[in-house]
């Protein structure tokens, strides 16, 4: 018996990293899984992301768990995209259970630097294209009275981070969404949570723009990045993370252990955000 036997959860951004550890570890405990991502580069995005072979490669890791699984190329930044992917869950599974809102992008640059193209793509993959994957699930949910989404934010909606202030923007933006998700839905039983990863190990975090930022210096590598890593969390033996260890805190969310839970915003971050302030770079 499975934690979520019957159940049919929808992963957006689920062709690698963080999506396919979502997509995975909730097959594991019985559910069957609609796999949606855009698998295509986004310009403004400087790292490769995630391909049309990387989604088919999900599909099969959930059907060789003995799970039923679709794999739907949309882009978040679509309504239309995102409904069409609702409406075929239902057709094809049934129903729509869960929500796993977890597409995103990430990219580096001074604010007074940044594009308008860099801002706008940042807030409407991560920001707006979340709140149009609630969009297109809540009215199923509603109907059925039941229904779980939990929506990726990060440890930076609590926290200024320099370089990406369009993330930061994006993602304290995102947890204000959840708790007005929460409570606009909690009258139709359906719940909404957050996950606030830390440094976690996916492809978002595994290009020289991380390697740099985390070495404080151009030419980073990524022994700086792990060293980096280290020194980001607090908790012991914690650098870089793998992605499951924010899947398994969705899955409780999703769960009926949680199931007197909504509206809250859980950090998995080694203990970064326990971590006092200093200044690394002091002008004098």
């Amino acid at each position: 018996m499975g934690k979520l036997d019957g159940k049919v959860a929808l992963v957006t951004g689920a062709a690698r990293g963080q999506g396919r550890a979502h997509a995975t570890t909730l097959a594991r405990e019985g559910a069957d899984v609609v796999a949606v991502d855009i698998a295509a580069q986004i310009a403004t995005v400087d790292y490769p992301m995630a391909s049309q072979d990387d989604l088919a490669e999900t599909v099969k890791l959930v059907e060789g768990i003995g799970r039923r699984a679709i794999g739907i190329q949309a882009d978040v930044r679509s309504q239309a995209q995102l409904d069409d992917a609702v409406a075929r869950a239902i057709a094809e599974l049934g129903h729509v259970d869960i929500l796993i809102a977890n597409a995103g992008i990430h990219s580096l640059a001074p604010f007074w630097e940044m594009s308008e193209e860099m801002w706008d793509d940042m807030i409407d993959v991560n920001l707006t294209g979340v709140w149009k994957s609630a969009k297109a699930v809540a009215p199923h949910m509603i109907e059925r009275g039941s229904g779980s989404i939990v929506m990726t934010a990060s440890v930076k909606a609590f926290e200024p981070g320099a370089n990406y202030a369009h993330y930061v923007a994006a993602k304290r933006g995102l947890v204000g969404l959840m708790g007005t998700v929460a409570l606009e839905l909690a009258p139709y039983g359906i719940r909404c949570n957050a996950v606030c990863p830390g440094a976690i190990d996916t492809g978002m975090t595994d290009w020289q723009g991380m390697y740099d930022m985390m070495a404080g210096r151009a030419g980073g590598t990524r022994e700086d990045r792990e060293r980096g890593g280290r020194r980001f969390h607090a908790l012991k033996g914690h650098g870089f993370m793998p992605p499951e260890m924010v899947a398994n805190a969705a899955l409780w969310l999703v769960s009926d252990e949680a199931s007197a839970i909504t509206g809250v915003s859980v950090p998995v971050d080694g203990g970064h955000l326990l971590l006092p302030g200093f200044n690394h770079n002091p002008v004098e």
